[in-house]
């Protein structure tokens, strides 16, 4: 199990730390730490502050990502999703929270707006070179692949 260093910050002192609602979940769930209700339009984006600051291991990341639930009922999602929480970073975890839904959409303190996976990252070394291996798929970029699998380059279902 990985240890991440929690710093409760003046303004999510009364709030629960972070927690992993089920035994099998993935995420822990982040909350609000406002002061006044945020209403966001069809359309709008806000930064939600958590109240939280940590200090991830060396080799890990915090992912910021949506909460299932608020996305199917709301069609409230994080903007950046995932967002990461880089290793060295010690401010104010945030979330950028967008409503793509058609109604106004309120957060109140203590809500549940996100969700943080913590995972490996993995450095990659960068090589230069000339060319690159040619593949089936070659430079077919975006849609290249079909919706059903199978389809050849510019093929279209």
């Amino acid at each position: 199990m990985t240890t991440v260093l929690l710093q409760r910050l003046p303004h999510g002192a009364d709030l629960p730390l972070p927690a992993y609602e089920t035994e099998g979940a993935a995420g822990l769930d982040l909350r609000a730490a406002i002061g006044e209700a945020v209403t966001l339009a069809p359309g709008a984006r806000a930064l939600v502050p958590t109240g939280l600051s940590m200090q991830l291991p060396v080799g890990f990341e915090g992912q910021i990502r949506p909460r299932s639930g608020l996305a199917l009922r709301h069609g409230v999602t994080v903007l950046n999703a995932p967002g990461t929480v880089d290793s060295d970073y010690r401010g104010e975890v945030s979330v950028v929270l967008i409503n793509h839904g058609n109604e106004p959409f309120t957060i109140t303190r203590g809500d549940r707006i996100a969700q943080l996976v913590v995972a490996p990252v993995t450095h990659a070394r960068l090589s230069e070179v000339d060319r690159l291996d040619e593949t089936a798929r070659g430079a077919g970029g975006y849609g290249s692949t079909g919706i059903s699998g199978g389809a050849k380059a510019g093929s279209r279902p």
